[in-house]
């Protein structure tokens, strides 16, 4: 006996009862075709030092019955398979064949073996079908009954028979090193006609995984365009945006340095720090656009935009840092899910903030020099 303790989820993802997280399933059009890449592939898991409480509900030790109809035999007597499966469940099923109806109640009468003998292979020998001709026939004489193992159930994915390989991550492991792995032993081990693919909670880490550079990439370019229209420039708007790369090497940095993986949660605090960090870019920028429009230079301008906003920068970057704060320590029930999404957030910040004053002035002088002007060609030389 195998014993596993887990922590059911609050919300399952897939639908898929096994006894671990994550699942990975083999599919094919018969199920015998998975018997051996099951087996194969879940001794090579067990054997992988990134997993642990790896297990299959592919359990074929289930002691069983195995009927096979001598079909010759069979159409000679005039006896079809129907009739066979017939007697079985007349036998074995519980078949209901009437029904008493009382004064206040009805009772089912259900046909089936004396509860004796059904455990007994024996038994068989008693059953008989009627053939055609009215004779009844003996099920040795048109099957081949014997005992043996097989499957304890039989699940579907698809409408296709399949195995499901169920597993846990190794301490200080992440979703996306685990998948790579087992991936990679599948495309060794599955042959050609066996399909596999991840379900449950390792499936959406592959679709989050695959959308998400893209909404970050999206939400990039939802803000470069908001800027450019609230500026009617097509160079300011990459001043603000600066800080971001700084930003993103922050929350990475602090989630390595905490030994947090980037998962969905993490990926969240980041896209969160694109709104965050933007917003010292726009203060600076738009003082320093007024302060041109009276008539200073680009670097008097900015110069003057980082000494006057600095304290409002500070103030808005330390309002949001222990906001987030409480997320990054994890304490208390759910702790898990919220650390690396706060611990990306605090990261981020701090490490942007050191640079933002220093880079996005640099940056804010040298698109104001390649700004084309009336009766000038190339970059100011100002």
């Amino acid at each position: 006996m195998r014993l596993f303790l887990s922590n059911p989820l609050a919300i399952r993802i897939g639908g898929t009862l096994t006894t671990s997280e994550y699942v990975f399933t083999l599919t094919g059009a018969d199920l015998k075709q998975l018997y051996a890449p099951g087996n194969d592939l879940e001794a090579r898991l067990r054997g992988l030092p990134l997993l642990q409480d790896v297990a299959s509900n592919l359990e074929l030790r289930n002691p069983e019955i195995q009927i096979r109809i001598l079909r010759d035999r069979a159409a000679a007597l005039g006896i079809t398979s129907q009739q066979v499966e017939l007697a079985l469940f007349n036998a074995f099923g519980g078949r209901q064949v009437s029904t008493l109806y009382g004064a206040s109640d009805q009772y089912e009468v259900r046909l089936e073996l004396d509860r004796r003998y059904q455990a007994d292979i024996n038994a068989m020998e008693s059953l008989y079908i009627q053939s055609p001709s009215g004779a009844m026939v003996p099920l040795s004489a048109v099957a081949e009954v014997k005992s043996g193992v097989g499957p304890i159930s039989v699940a579907h994915m698809g409408q296709l028979p399949a195995v499901m390989l169920s597993f846990n991550l190794a301490p200080g492991v992440s979703v996306g090193d685990a998948v790579t792995a087992v991936k990679d032993i599948a495309d060794e081990i599955v042959p050609a006609g066996v399909s596999s693919s991840f379900a449950g909670s390792a499936k959406a880490f592959q679709e989050a995984f695959r959308t998400l550079p893209l909404l970050m990439l999206v939400t990039i370019l939802l803000i470069y365009m908001i800027l450019a229209i609230l500026y009617e420039h097509y160079g300011h708007p990459f001043t603000i945006l600066t800080a971001l790369p700084f930003a993103g090497f922050g929350a990475l940095a602090t989630l390595i340095l905490f030994r947090e993986e980037l998962n969905i949660f993490s990926f969240v605090g980041i896209i969160l720090l694109i709104g965050l960090v933007k917003k010292n870019g726009i203060m600076m920028v738009d003082f320093a656009l007024e302060a041109q429009r009276a008539g200073k230079g680009a670097r008097e301008a900015i110069h003057e935009a980082s000494i006057t906003r600095f304290r409002p920068i500070m103030m808005t970057t330390m309002a949001a840092l222990f906001g987030t704060l409480p997320l990054a320590i994890g304490i208390g029930a759910g702790a898990e899910g919220r650390r690396p999404l706060g611990l990306a957030v605090v990261g981020g910040l701090i490490f942007s903030q050191f640079l933002t004053l220093y880079v996005t002035p640099v940056f804010y002088v040298l698109i104001d020099r390649w700004r084309p002007r009336p009766g000038r060609v190339g970059p100011d030389p100002a």
